[in-house]
């Protein structure tokens, strides 16, 4: 059945890619449009049903979060909390189902689904593309529900234009815990080197929701460094670029909700560490445009010292102990990639590798005992080919193949290797210079999906690997249409993603006590986009619904991989008066009610329908200089809500959860000004 899937997929793309270059020497230039759905950049990403966050955006939401970084994307939730809390779910997927990277380096998988698998600290992330459903072969291992790659500043991005150096100074100041943030950046050009140093920083306090409520262990506290330093050669360019985000500060010891309504918190830290060398050609050719990169890093979560109890589940029956926990993901990798030139498009080539090991530290404080670590690994390498090709004829094709091979060693040091094919293709025709529509597909193999593996940290010694354990595959479909003039496009997406075979840490009365393979998780709906931009204004809409489903049944909103989102929408306008040196602008976020049979049974509570408004102006006036002062207003009406990746569990022996609700109304006023 796998190949009977597989090959029609596997056929598109070896034949595209074969008449393609067999095409290159015989086929004369062809002069293409200059928007295509199959190119590179915003229009593929938007066109076929993500999302992308501009430099343009990030400067008028200036977010302080991850929340605040996707409020204007209706494809994307966010779990609400504190910072380190903050995981994101495309279409109801949970993040690490996706090839997550930061200036091309994977995140990995989510340590915890109370704690994200990374601090990403929008302070210094220059554009953000979320790739929903059928992702390209070179987007990276495992993008089983697609891919989301954050892009962060440097150098060139801000120095201004006829200068050597420059420089760039942030501070703001919040109410309602907010408190004060602040970040500088110096960076400069001489001779062939480049260099761009950033660090920023955030103290606050704990947060109130609409509800009046104090939020216990929100207190913003991130901090970090961002250093890039380039060199340029003859024909390419070198740059070693090292990051380093935190959050150290006092919380709950389930930041995405409120257990018990207990505020007692303890010391927690979280880190993400990278450093990465990479050469790009800066003279490409036709045949040579090649890029190689060299990666290691780490995630670390740090619990030393929180009080041991235990957790009774609805049935009354003892569940499983908490205690001190320390995780950590040491990574390794690279990719060696090039891209071919050809009159219809482009082909790029590549290998790709990555070796990751993992520590679960549970300070023997439970029936784990005397095993106190316990340690895994995965090593992966790859091949991939992807093409994207535009024809005159009105159709665009984006089309790749890659192949994996994976061995996983448990704690047990049971050994676990696959091999695995994945293939992907995305067909466009376009109309006219109005309309196009556009269908693709997918399948991908995941390799071994450890899943959540900080769950190891409250498994007895008895827990183990099932022998049969498989590697995790997706299949992915969707088809839509988009349309175009001079200042206004729209476009409506059909998706369907299904991704079977995921770890599942099956433990309870009657499971088997091992780590082995979930049923099928699937998410289909649809997302709809429209813009228009005039003169000094833009406005912007999205909607999406997503059914999540879980073995064919409503996915009820435990905090994993699958949480039913339903439907949400996002509206904006941002409107220039260029006489005042001003800028104003909104948001507005809105979800429905959410409610089944399903949620009912489990104990959860409905989901209630929220409507968010966030405001802004900014002023910058000549006398500042370069300065600009802004003003801002979140959650303008005091809405009390909590953001649909979180949930509550109605009254039950033992359990009182209550969401982690998102702030109340806050106002903030911050001043950035670039020398």
């Amino acid at each position: 059945m796998l190949m009977k899937r597989l090959l029609p997929l596997a056929g598109v793309s070896t034949l595209a890619l074969m008449t393609a270059a067999f095409a290159q020497d015989a086929a004369s230039p062809i002069v293409l449009d200059t928007i295509t759905l199959v190119a590179d950049g915003e229009e593929n990403i938007e066109s076929t049903g993500g999302a992308v966050v501009t430099p343009e955006d990030i400067e008028i939401l200036q977010p302080q979060n991850v929340s605040e970084l996707f409020a204007r994307e209706s494809a994307v939730s966010v779990s609400g909390g504190a910072g380190p809390s903050k995981r994101i779910h495309v279409f109801g997927i949970e993040q690490s189902k996706l090839a997550v990277t930061v200036d091309g380096v994977p995140q990995g998988p989510t340590s915890w689904h109370h704690t994200g698998s990374n601090v990403i600290d929008p302070a210094f992330i220059k554009s953000v593309e979320v790739e929903a459903g059928a992702a390209a072969a070179d987007a990276g291992f495992a993008a089983g529900a697609g891919a989301v790659r954050y892009e962060t500043v440097g150098a060139k991005d801000l120095l201004e234009d006829g200068k050597a150096y420059g420089g760039r100074a942030s501070l703001s100041y919040g109410d309602n815990g907010q408190g004060v943030s602040g970040s500088l950046a110096g960076y400069g050009v001489y001779g062939n080197f480049d260099w761009f140093v950033m660090l920023h920083g955030q103290n606050g306090d704990n947060y109130d929701a609409g509800n009046g409520r104090e939020m216990p262990g929100s207190e913003p506290a991130a901090k970090g460094a961002l250093v890039k330093l380039g060199y340029e050669m003859d024909g390419g360019r070198i740059e070693l670029a090292y990051d380093k985000s935190e959050d150290d500060a006092d919380r709950v010891i389930k930041m995405n909700m409120d257990l018990n309504r207990d505020g007692t918190v303890f010391p927690l830290k979280v880190e993400n560490e990278t450093l990465s060398l990479t050469y790009t050609s800066t003279a490409p050719t036709d045949s040579w445009d090649p890029m190689a990169k060299l990666y290691i890093g780490s995630t670390n979560y740090w619990r030393p010292n929180y009080i041991v109890g235990d957790l009774i589940d609805p049935a009354g029956m003892k569940s499983w102990p908490n205690g001190d926990m320390v995780l950590d993901r040491d990574t390794f990798g690279g990719v060696l990639q090039n891209t071919f030139t050809i009159a219809q498009g482009s082909v790029t080539t590549g290998i790709d590798f990555s070796d990751n090991d993992y520590s679960i530290d549970n300070y023997g404080d439970h029936s784990i005992a005397p095993t106190r670590i316990r340690n895994l690994s995965t090593r992966q390498v790859g091949v991939f080919a992807q093409g994207r090709f535009e024809f005159a004829n009105g159709f665009d094709l984006s089309t790749g193949m890659r192949y994996d091979h994976q061995r996983f060693e448990d704690w047990n040091n049971e050994r676990f290797t696959s091999s695995g094919a994945s293939a992907n293709a995305t067909l466009s025709y376009r109309f006219n210079d109005m309309i196009e529509v556009f269908a693709g597909a997918s399948h991908t193999w995941m390799g071994y999906d450890i899943g959540e593996y900080g769950l190891l940290h409250a498994r007895n010694a008895a827990f183990a690997t099932d022998p049969d354990f498989e590697a995790a595959t997706a299949k992915n479909y969707k088809v839509g249409i988009n349309a175009s003039g001079d200042s206004w496009k729209a476009g409506l997406t059909f998706f369907d993603t299904r991704l079977d075979g995921l770890g599942e840490y099956d433990v309870g009365p009657g499971r088997t006590n091992t780590l082995t393979n979930a049923e099928e998780g699937r998410s289909k709906g649809f997302t709809l986009n429209a813009s228009r931009e005039w003169e000094n204004t833009r406005v912007g809409f999205s909607y999406t619904k997503a059914d999540v489903t879980t073995d064919g049944d409503f996915a009820v909103p435990g905090g994993g991989t699958f949480m039913p989102i339903g439907d949400m929408a996002s509206v904006y306008i941002d409107h220039v008066m260029p006489q005042y040196d001003l800028k104003l602008g909104a948001t507005l976020e809105w979800a429905d009610e959410l409610s089944d049979e399903a949620m009912e049974a489990a104990f959860f509570s409905a989901h209630d329908s929220y409507s968010v408004v966030n405001a802004y102006a900014e002023w910058s006036p000549e006398q500042l200089q370069g300065g600009a002062l802004r003003l801002g207003v979140d959650n303008l009406f005091d809405e009390t809500y909590y953001e649909r990746t979180s949930y509550v569990i109605r009254a039950v022996p033992g359990r009182d959860i209550q969401p982690a609700y998102a702030p109340g109304r806050t106002v903030s006023i911050s001043f950035t000004k670039s020398f």
